[in-house]
């Protein structure tokens, strides 16, 4: 069957990230299941917790709702095509993995391209098979079924709690204002995690 998404709304989270990938089209379709088991944010109702950094991301923030600004997009620094989404109202929760096989079996053959495109060493006539490659696997990946594609399945434990809103209080060091809860004890000083930081490389 493929993306339920309609065109149109694709289109605008192509224009929302910049241009289509494999990448996002994994975020189109894990963004899919999450719409499907626990629906789109109203106001942080639904809480979205990714552990990547990649194209994906983008599409799980313009379909689902969820915002970095509104507290309810995390990101774990774990490298891993995992998203868990939470909808606060019942508990109901799942985790949505990519499968390893999920790019298919052309994926080393575009990441040894990819890195010598970042190296400059991509001769004329690999630059079209990089780009038939990835055309390809970005097609394949929208038009999947689910089960081919991810592994879900429920979240153990409780959605993250609600973003607070908190004091500021200005750093010793550099000045500026920061968040108390982010700011770091020292010598009877209170410093911003920069300044922080520049004390214990010795800076």
């Amino acid at each position: 069957m493929g993306c339920i998404f309609g065109n149109e709304l694709i289109e605008a989270t192509i224009r929302f990230h910049g241009h289509m990938c494999p990448g996002l089209a994994i975020g189109i379709r894990a963004a899919e299941v999450a719409f499907r088991e626990v629906g789109r944010d109203g106001d942080e109702e639904i809480v979205a917790v990714v552990e990547t950094d990649m194209c994906g991301v983008d599409a799980v923030q313009y379909l689902t709702g969820c915002t970095f600004g509104k507290g309810n997009l995390i990101h774990l620094d774990y490298g891993k095509n995992a998203f868990s989404f939470y909808r606060r109202s019942d508990g109901k929760s799942l985790r949505v993995v990519a499968k390893p096989s999920i790019l298919g079996a052309e994926v080393k053959t575009l990441a040894e391209l990819h890195r010598k495109m970042s190296a400059g060493a991509l001769a004329e006539e690999e630059k079209g098979r990089w780009q038939a490659i990835r055309q390809k696997i970005t097609a394949d990946v929208m038009h999947k079924e689910i089960e081919e594609l991810f592994e879900v399945k429920p979240v153990q434990g409780d959605p993250p709690a609600r973003a607070r809103i908190l004091s500021s209080l200005t750093c010793d060091g550099c000045g500026e204002a920061v968040m108390e809860t982010r700011l770091r004890a020292h010598r009877d000083r209170r410093l911003c995690a920069p300044c922080f930081n520049s004390l214990q490389r010795g800076a």
